[in-house]
């Protein structure tokens, strides 16, 4: 297949939809597919993958740097009609979304009429990424997108959505299309090989027998980072108990604040973006991952975790709910501070417990969420939208 995939972020672009995206794309040139990446231009970055095309962009910072495409390029309508393309993937219902739903009409007009299927993955719960918009109120910012987002996705041929735990979020917002089809991330285990549970702990001087939280997000509000840190601050009243934070966004000063106000400064490690190389070292390091966001669709971190066989403690919300099995492989807790903080306690006190956890992670992830299995489903979904052409 000759698959082009149509975002408004990408790398270099740490998180979650560009990790998402590169990892899909790894494992199907493996199987011998054609993948094609349309993204907005990023200053004074270059790719090394040729088959990566970008469209001009408006080089912005809403807090953190995004910057936003400008979905109309003639230099690029030229490379598409060249490229034979089986099927268009789009990762967003605007911007390169709506530039993704154009040429899936466009290029069919020029193959013949033979049809160009149309996949949505639906990513985010954007009624949690409204503050972003600053001159408009919150509520009326959310239904503009979440009203985009449904429209866009009957239109499609098919819905992806990383977890079946959204699945009746986007009914209630009132998406009627039936192919609504749950496709997880996958972890590549090639990214947690050899992994070094001493190279963190030697450099932040985490002693061995001292029990080290960990958590990897954008420092930022629909993230929930302050409710996680308010939920941790009692166990870091315990020396023994240190918080490892990778990350960063515009909260980062806040919660730095919050640690020196609350003399837990000198146990909480702030390590800034990881680079993907190093990150199973963050992980290995650690003994319970936490987790607060109530945004995720799936929270590929969740899985990571999972996958490095970590226990976790999760606010129950989207994404967590569908990963991780409450007292199997960690806990599932309210939106609670006392009750988070009772959860990771529980297996702070007990080292049999975390080690049980960690198996069931492990095995979870092994057999649900590689990158290799994941990438199956959704090579199934693309075969099925073209057979129904």
């Amino acid at each position: 297949m000759n698959i082009a995939i149509f975002t408004n972020n990408y790398l270099p672009n740490p998180y979650g939809v560009a990790t998402s995206i590169e990892t899909f794309r790894r494992e199907f040139e493996k199987r011998g597919h054609r993948v094609y990446i349309f993204a907005p231009k990023w200053k004074g970055y270059q790719d090394k993958n040729p088959q990566v095309f970008r469209y001009p962009s408006l080089d912005i910072e809403i807090k953190f740097k995004f910057p936003l495409a400008i979905p109309y390029s003639w230099k690029i309508g030229k490379i598409l009609k060249s490229l034979n393309i089986d099927i268009i993937h789009s990762q967003h219902p605007n911007l390169l979304g709506t530039a993704a739903m154009k040429w899936a009409k466009k290029l069919a007009r020029r193959q013949g009429g033979k049809k160009i299927p149309l996949i949505f993955t639906w990513h985010t719960l954007y009624d949690q990424y409204a503050h972003f918009a600053k001159i408009i109120p919150s509520k009326i910012a959310a239904r503009y997108m979440i009203n985009k987002a449904v429209r866009y996705a009957d239109r499609a041929d098919a819905v992806i959505v990383p977890t079946d735990s959204i699945i009746p979020i986007l009914r209630c917002w009132g998406v009627r299309n039936k192919k609504i089809i749950p496709v997880a991330t996958g972890v590549e285990g090639r990214d947690f090989a050899d992994s070094d549970r001493n190279a963190m702990r030697n450099k932040y001087k985490i002693a061995a027998n001292e029990i080290l939280l960990f958590s990897s997000h954008r420092l930022t509000e629909e993230k929930n980072m302050i409710f996680l840190f308010q939920a941790v601050l009692p166990l870091l009243k315990n020396k023994q108990v240190k918080f490892l934070v990778a990350g960063d966004g515009y909260l980062a000063s806040e919660l730095k604040n919050f640690c020196k106000k609350n003399n837990v400064a000198d146990r909480v490690f702030f390590c800034g973006i990881v680079q993907r190389a190093e990150i199973k070292n963050y992980y290995a390091a650690a003994d319970i991952f936490v987790h607060a966001s109530k945004s995720e669709t799936q929270g590929m971190v969740i899985s990571e975790a999972m996958y490095a066989g970590l226990p976790i403690v999760a606010v129950s919300a989207t994404g967590a709910k569908s990963l991780v099995l409450n007292g199997g492989n960690g806990f599932l807790v309210s939106e609670k501070e006392e009750e988070f903080s009772e959860a990771v306690l529980k297996l702070v006190n007990n080292k049999d417990l975390r080690n049980k956890f960690s198996e069931v992670s492990k095995k979870i992830a092994r057999t649900q969420f590689t990158a290799k299995i994941c990438a199956e489903k959704m090579l199934t979904v693309y075969r099925e939208a073209i057979e129904r052409k």
